[in-house]
């Protein structure tokens, strides 16, 4: 994709206008009527697009643009799921409240056709760069759903999602796509699962797929109620144990939340044969990081990880943002980068 050190990308998603949905709100709904929605969000692709581009990111997405939210985007192109009369369970271990509104499995789940094909192809027509499509990923997708239908264990209904999302990936990178990465913050909550079958899991969505693969398991979104969590938080060893389960895994590329976690990034030496996305970019404020502060968060991990294994990027997504916080954060996410990169050049050459 590119051949210099501390490429630079995001997480994957990014604010949405005013104009397409209310802003700072996950699942919310579209402002714009069904019949003009396509072409609304295709402008914002364009917009956000040429918002990764002028900062220099070196590796684009759509921002997520076309998704009320990066579980619901997938599931919505599935049959057997109703994302409009949700149901209520315990979902992510109860660590942001006791329950949460999900989306039901009311039927036989299939996926009668590409979900994001189209969506990656209008991108690489207007990207200059190589370009990521996030999926969700199994565990995070059973976590979010009520099953009403199959009432099968948790491990075989992830199987079902495993082997839907290995055809939507396998799909993807014939069509272009330069990296599919997995969103799996439930592997930062259920390190038993993770051990039992959340890898197994994770290898049948990866299977055959000709691009850069990537998981991506962070601490949560920048919503109140993670926030009001991550302040009470006193531990972070979850890494501790999930990297070492990934190390021997066929993931290219694992991401990671380091900006504003406890994470010590001595766990990240575990990694020693995949790249490492390193959380750099603080998603829970609107405050817009000097790029020194950027530089120094690369540079506390530069021990444990060489920078040629080494990608810049933000915790997580940013769709809970402002996009004028969101702007500026990917301006101080290149010039950060950048900062360390010279510095590395400068030493080498002496």
């Amino acid at each position: 994709m590119t051949s210099m050190i501390l490429p630079t990308s995001i997480t994957g998603s990014l604010p949405k206008p005013t104009w397409l949905a209310e802003p700072g709100v996950l699942f919310a709904s579209w402002r714009v009527p069904a019949e003009r929605l396509p072409e609304a969000q295709d402008d914002a692709v364009r917009l956000v697009l040429a918002d990764q581009q002028d900062a220099g990111l070196d590796i684009v997405s759509d921002g997520e643009q076309r998704r009320r939210h990066y579980i619901w985007g997938f599931l919505n192109g599935l049959t057997g799921i109703d994302t409009e009369r949700l149901g209520e369970k315990r979902a992510r271990g109860g660590r942001y409240g006791e329950k949460t509104a999900v989306a039901r499995v009311v039927g036989e789940v299939t996926r009668p056709g590409p979900v994001f094909v189209e969506a990656l192809r209008f991108t690489k027509a207007h990207a200059t760069r190589p370009v990521k499509v996030t999926l969700p990923g199994p565990m995070t997708i059973v976590d979010s759903v009520a099953d009403e239908h199959y009432r099968e264990d948790e491990a075989a209904l992830a199987r079902r999602f495993a082997t839907l999302l290995n055809a939507e990936a396998l799909a993807l990178a014939a069509a272009g796509a330069d990296v599919i990465q997995l969103d799996e913050p439930c592997f930062n909550i259920y390190v038993d699962k993770v051990r039992a079958w959340g890898i197994e899991t994770l290898e049948r969505c990866l299977d055959g797929v000709n691009a850069t693969t990537a998981i991506h398991i962070c601490y949560g979104y920048g919503t109140p109620r993670v926030l009001a969590w991550k302040r009470s938080n006193r531990s972070w060893g979850e890494y501790a144990e999930t990297l070492p389960l990934l190390a021997g895994s066929s993931v290219r590329q694992v991401s990671v939340e380091c900006a504003a976690s406890g994470v010590d990034p001595s766990v990240l030496g575990a990694l020693r044969r995949q790249d490492v996305l390193l959380g750099v970019i603080d998603v829970g404020t609107e405050e817009v990081e000097w790029p020194d502060t950027v530089a120094a968060r690369i540079r506390r991990t530069l021990p444990y990880v060489s920078p040629e294994r080494l990608l810049p990027c933000t915790d997580c997504g940013l769709v809970p943002r402002s996009r004028q916080a969101a702007r500026g954060k990917l301006r101080a996410l290149v010039e950060g980068a950048a900062l360390v990169r010279r510095q590395i050049g400068a030493e080498r050459v002496s």
